[in-house]
């Protein structure tokens, strides 16, 4: 049986984290583009040369795009795009907006092209502008363009409950709705601790802190790296949507899907929780919202809905 296909736009320090993890875990062989000119192929080579140690037969090559040449890319089954100008120290995600949009535009016309059956993940910044923009340009059905935010900033807030409650990583469940952005909505209600819900474990200030980390959870990051932004979490975020997809798990994560009246919110990309199995977004679960929680949830929306109208979106 030959293997799944996944194309990563991008071997920036996301794109090629990306990569390695997918080549690891051995779930597709994996084609790295970028618009230069080398270090794609640099970086997939040496991918490969690591897979004898790491006991994988999943292949890895890249390829230049630069003259616009996206043959090499043809018939993937899922396209993940982290190509984009990174945020810089002071930067807001909504600086990146018109250059990443520039961007996004230009692959997905090149994806739609080689891959007319695949499914987009974006994780592009602004990132639910992005999956807005990579929808409408693609012209796919919603359930096939996916935004990845909603796994990386639950992640983040499972890391921060796990160290306060010093606990295992692996009996925390957090659930973080809304934008990518600080108006995102972390759910201390549905977040718990080997079932336990977080309001019975935590004090109210110990869980605002933790609310408040997650929100600036990426700007943290910057901030301490000086020059870059995440790429170790957000590219596990994105391999744990991948390995949902490829494996037709129809497992329940937060992913920014486009909403026509789920959650009152219509013609737009947010972050709700999405089952997704091979189809891509094979269902929207909606979950019951206190009138706080909806508020928060509509201020995250109003947000997304500024940036994809300045883009005429």
């Amino acid at each position: 049986m030959s293997r799944k296909k996944v194309t990563v736009v991008g071997s920036g320090f996301v794109g090629s984290t990306t990569a390695q993890r997918i080549v690891d875990m051995e779930l597709a062989d994996v084609v790295l583009t970028d618009i230069l000119d080398g270090p794609p192929a640099g970086k997939a080579l040496d991918i490969l040369e690591s897979a004898p140690i790491t006991k994988t037969d999943a292949h890895a090559i890249g390829i230049s795009t630069a003259s616009g040449d996206y043959s090499g890319t043809a018939n993937s089954d899922i396209v993940v795009i982290t190509a984009g100008f990174p945020r810089k120290p002071g930067m807001s995600r909504d600086d990146l907006l018109k250059a990443n949009y520039d961007v996004v535009k230009a692959v997905v016309e090149q994806i739609v092209k080689h891959s007319p059956n695949c499914i987009i993940i974006v994780v592009t910044n602004p990132l639910d502008a992005m999956a807005q923009a990579a929808f409408k340009v693609s012209g796919f059905p919603k359930q096939r363009v996916l935004g990845m935010a909603g796994v990386l900033d639950s992640a983040r807030m499972s890391a921060f409950v796990a160290m306060e409650c010093k606990v295992s990583v692996e009996n925390v469940h957090s659930f973080v709705l809304g934008g990518h952005g600080d108006d995102m909505v972390p759910l201390p209600r549905y977040s718990n601790v080997a079932g336990i819900p977080l309001p019975d474990l935590l004090p109210k200030d110990k869980i605002d802190a933790i609310v408040e980390r997650t929100r600036k959870g990426g700007a943290e990051i910057v901030n301490l790296l000086k020059t870059g932004s995440a790429y170790y979490a957000p590219s596990a975020a994105a391999v744990e949507m991948v390995e949902a997809i490829l494996k037709d798990k129809n497992k329940i994560l937060p992913c920014a899907v486009y909403l026509e009246g789920e959650y009152g919110i219509k013609g737009l990309f947010v972050g709700v929780p999405v089952k997704l199995g091979a189809k891509g977004a094979e269902e929207i679960v909606e979950i019951k919202l206190t009138a706080d929680e909806n508020t928060a949830l509509q201020k995250s929306s109003a947000s997304v809905r500024e940036l994809v109208t300045v883009l005429g979106l």
